[in-house]
Order: structure tokens, then sequence, then C-alpha cells
């Protein structure tokens, strides 16, 4: 019998707890701990702490305090002497404290999430895309001859679909051989995960990854970083030494890109005369990395370090610590403006929603590393997203899209409910306009 997912986790936990010595070098190399409140905690007691909770202990508040903060950026990972995984222990915890609630209540709560997640992802793609274009984002069928890649696209990048585009007529112009898999239809499982609904997070998880091999691709490009995690340390480590292992490689698209570098170079044709900054984020190693280079390739592109704390793996992995995430967007604008910069770029979506109408108040526009390097090879898609959350008013982006809400027979009750909720509501440090005054949580990922 094939081993689910909740024994493969109990089996990886096991060994967790086995080989953790409770040195605590993980928790010294940890950037939220200051921010958090709790960097005078002695560092073996609360790795100690970390692991009695995972156990079905009560560990400490600072403990808990901990895992909760958790914003993956991944600097731990390197400072375990045990090459341990800090981060999916630290995963592992907010799973234990989780599964303290009934079963009833952990399917619900994945289920309510998920189901939230699905209406801002279907809603917000079809306001800003007609049905021929969104038919992209689904695949085409298999073709006889395996694609060289899978472009998993993740759910929620499908809120600014012009960078998936982007990235996809990039793959179209180096010639590389594709299958687009994503959305809710191919979910990485995390919501389920996060909620401790072990049962339905594999069930879903392990259907995408099959879905992967089936395609026969030896490789799998990850945009969403949360994916990327979920899947490549939560998923399929449990599956390694089994019939059912992967013979795929996980890798983030912008490390394949930056791989074929060679490739790309020719195709950038065009001179792109501005100064641009990077927004960055260290949680999947080899990413910044991997964007620096790619701008850096340019033409006529000069490129500003902003030299700014790098924290998370996308910023609404700083939910947990809002005020924090309000003085990491402020200083992050406050130093593109002294670069003097005509282009704060980012690398991920949710980073994107949260930043671009600050475009508004600042001498420079907010754009995605992509688009920067589709002006140099001539494509541009346009940022519909930045477009209409810079209008800040519900009534006008309404009016605006009424069009492709009858098109694709939106209920004008729900299309509001997403705007006000996902789009203008999505706004961690407030806008300097006077419309701007709007403070809500982040959007899980």
């Amino acid at each position: 019998m094939t081993e689910t997912f909740a024994d493969a986790l109990a089996a990886r936990t096991q060994d967790v707890l086995d080989r953790c010595t409770r040195c605590g070098r993980c928790f010294e190399a940890c950037p939220t701990k200051v921010p958090a409140g709790i960097a005078d905690t002695d560092a073996a007691a609360i790795t100690g702490g970390v692991l009695d909770i995972i156990r079905g202990g009560d560990g400490s508040a600072a403990s808990e305090r901990w895992a909760q903060v958790c914003s993956g950026s991944g600097r731990c990972i390197p400072a375990c002497p045990e090459a341990i995984n800090p981060r999916f222990m630290l995963a592992l915890a907010r799973v234990a404290r989780q599964r303290r609630a009934t079963a009833e209540d952990q399917r619900k709560q994945g289920n309510a999430a998920f189901s939230n997640m699905g209406r801002s992802v279907r809603v917000l793609s079809r306001i800003q895309l007609p049905a021929d274009v969104l038919r992209r984002f689904r695949g085409e069928a298999p073709a006889a001859t395996p694609p060289e890649v899978v472009f998993y696209t993740g759910c929620n990048v499908l809120r600014t679909p012009h960078i998936v585009l982007l990235a996809l007529d990039i793959l179209d112009a180096l010639g590389v051989s594709y299958r687009v898999m994503g959305g809710t239809g191919d979910c990485c499982g995390v919501l389920q995960f996060r909620a401790a609904d072990l049962d339905a997070s594999g069930r879903i998880a392990y259907r995408t990854t099959d879905r992967f091999a089936a395609t026969g691709a030896k490789k799998v490009l990850a945009w969403c970083p949360t994916c990327a995690i979920q899947i490549g340390e939560n998923v399929l480590p449990g599956r390694t030494g089994t019939p059912d292992a992967p013979a795929y490689a996980l890798e983030a698209f912008a490390v394949y890109l930056a791989s074929r570098l060679d490739r790309l170079r020719p195709l950038l044709r065009r001179p792109v005369c501005k100064r641009v900054g990077l927004h960055e984020h260290p949680g999947l190693a080899g990413v910044s990395e991997a964007a620096t280079r790619l701008l850096r390739a340019i033409p006529g592109l000069e490129y500003a370090d902003l030299e700014q704390p790098q924290v998370g793996y996308m910023c609404n992995t700083l939910q947990h610590l809002p005020e924090f995430k309000r003085d990491v967007h402020r200083r992050l604008l406050e130093a593109a403006a002294a670069a003097k910069v005509d282009a704060l770029a980012g690398v991920y979506h949710a980073c994107h929603r949260e930043l671009c109408s600050h475009e508004t108040d600042w001498p420079f526009e907010v754009v995605n590393f992509l688009e920067l390097i589709g002006e140099s090879m001539g494509i541009s898609r346009e940022d519909t997203f930045k477009r209409l959350k810079k209008m800040q008013d519900a009534d006008a982006i309404l009016a605006e899209v009424m069009d492709l809400v009858e098109q694709h027979g939106l209920a004008l009750e729900e299309v509001r409910a997403v705007i006000e909720k996902d789009l203008l509501g999505e706004q961690p440090l407030p806008l300097r306009g006077a419309r701007g005054d709007r403070d809500t949580a982040s959007a899980p990922s």
C-alpha cells in the first residue's frame, strides 16, 4: 500500500526530533526574532520548546511565537550543523499546534481558506482578461512528445496575470516547449497543510505532483515560492526512495531563466534606459541573485543596489509582524527614492499586489522584473491589476471592468466584494493620498 502524506510526514518528524541537538544556531540566524520581541530568549531553550510543541507538548510562549512569526527567509537552513531544515521544523510546530483542533475544524478551516483564495483568483483574473486569453493558463492537451518543462503557476499569481503572460512569452521567444499547469485544479495543498488537514493536503499535493510526472517533463518551473516550499520541502522529500519518487527537478523560474541567459541575451535588443532597484526576498535560494543577473544583462539599464534588509520569501509572509512589515515597505520606498530610481522592480506577485499602488505617491514606477526583460525584448503586457488598484475607488473599478464581468457571467455582488477586500483592501502600508487610508491584513499567499 502506498504511504500516505501523513505517514511520510510522521516519519520525517521523528527524524527531526532524533537529530536536532538544540544547539540554537537556527534561532541565532533568524532575521525575525528582533521584530518579534524574542531576541533575548536563550537559543537552546527556544529550540527545545519548538521540539516539545512538535511532540505535542506546550513548549513555551517564546517558542510558539517563533514558530508563528517564521517568514520563511531560509537563513536558518545553512546555519544548522546537523543538516536539518529548521524552516520545515517550524512548519511542523505550527501543524502540531493546529492539530489540537478537531478534525472537523481542520477541514472547515482548510476548505474556507481554499474557497476564499479560489474566489479571489477566479474573479480578479476574469476582470482583467477575456476568456480566450485566460485559456492559455489552463495548458494544452498532452503532446505526443514530452515538453522540456512544466511551467507551474500555482494559484495566486493569476491575480496579477500579466506576470504569467510575460513568463510564457519569454519561454516562447526562447523556443522552450512547455506545459502550463496551475490554478485551483493543480493546487499545492498548502492551505490544507496550514490547517493540519493532512489527508486533504496530501491528496491534493500528490495528485498535482503526479500530474507533473505524467507530462514526462524533466523539470518543473515553479513561479510561486509558497508552492515551491510546500512541494519541495513538505511534500516531495517524503516520497524519496519510494516508487512514487518524482523523476523531475523542481526549480524556481527566475533561476531557470538566468541559467539560460546565453540564449536570452541576444533577444535583449532594445535598450531600457532606466535606473532600477530590486525588491528582494531570500526565501528561495538563488532567486534574488538570478533576478539581479537578469536585470544587469538588459542593455541600457542601470542597476541600483538598495541595500535593504532581506526577510521572508514574499511580503505577505510578514503578516504576523504588521508594524515591522509596514516599516520594511516604508524603508524600501524611501531607499528607492533616495537612490533616484526610475523603477522599483519586484520578483513575486504578492509583493507586487501590496506595493504597486504606491507608485501614485513616489517618483518611480513599481513593476515586476519580467516587465523590464520584456521591454528589452519588445514584449509588453498591460498591468491591469495596478491600473485598477491605482483608481482607489470600487465604483470606478466596477464600471471599468463591467464588459468583462458580463462576458464571464460574474455576479456583481461577488465582484464588488473581491475588489474591496482583495484588490483595494490588500494595502499593508497606507497610501499617502487622500483615499489611501486602508490598512488591512495581507492575503495568505
